[in-house]
């Protein structure tokens, strides 16, 4: 198949005995996932900022 046999064997541990809504299922959960830790890196950095500027640290 040309891929790496680790590399088939951690996608068929992931998704063995997945049908096709629940795998859709799971890549929604992971888009979700990404898209609110990149959100709370934002809100962190905006948080660090706000305090540096409030403590006249600059």
């Amino acid at each position: 198949m040309g891929i790496h046999k680790g590399t088939f064997y951690n996608w068929r541990k992931k998704y063995s005995g997945m049908d096709a809504i629940q795998s859709k299922r799971l890549k929604e959960l992971e888009d979700e996932n990404a898209r609110l830790k990149k959100m709370y890196a934002e809100l962190s950095l905006d948080n660090v900022m706000l305090k540096d500027v409030l403590s006249k640290k600059w």
